[in-house]
């Protein structure tokens, strides 16, 4: 196909779905359509953009999120994936909210060159790092949130156990608390 032209893809991410569009290189709107979030849905997604020309790039909203798999696979079949900003809220509160018009909004920008961000790889130490610190935050969370139900029990416990244990340290608190059987 020689006279093949070029066309710049689009794609409103979401959970379980991702719409796509397709612009060509003057920005015409060609298509849109909505795939899975499979990977059975991510290669019908890129036959899909591909029958409308020579892909040039793909704008991709949220590549660090409901986007990141798409993103991996595209590159992985040496699509140029550039991560898109969502569409301002203020205005898309003004025009509602469109999937399609979305997915030709993140298509436009990577047309333009307004849009230029590298997509997250979401994968090597600094994810693996991400992932820890992630873990841990949660765990230090549900700890305190434990220990301060602990001490708020207490407080309307019987007056024996209350002055047995509220002016325990927290590790001398759980050592005391730890043996107790729960039926």
């Amino acid at each position: 196909m020689a006279d093949q032209i070029a066309v710049v893809g689009g794609v409103d991410t979401h959970i379980d779905f991702h719409q796509a569009a397709v612009i060509d290189t003057i920005g015409r709107h060609l298509a849109t359509a909505s795939f899975p979030t499979t990977p059975d849905g991510y290669r019908r997604l890129l036959e899909w953009v591909r029958v409308h020309g020579d892909v040039l790039a793909v704008g991709v909203e949220g590549t660090g999120a409901y986007g990141c798999e798409l993103a991996r696979f595209l590159r992985a079949n040496e699509v140029s994936v550039v991560n898109v900003d969502r569409p301002d809220r203020k205005a898309r509160r003004v025009n509602g909210k469109s999937d399609p018009v979305d997915a030709y909004a993140a298509a436009t920008p990577v047309l333009s060159g307004r849009a230029h961000g590298r997509p997250k790889t979401r994968d090597g130490i600094v994810e693996a790092i991400r992932s820890l610190r992630v873990i841990r935050r949660s765990a230090i969370k549900s700890r305190t949130q434990t220990i301060n139900q602990i001490r708020t029990l207490i407080v309307s416990a019987p007056a024996e156990v209350r002055e047995r244990l509220r002016s325990l340290p927290t590790y001398q608190l759980i050592a005391q608390l730890a043996p107790i059987p729960c039926r």
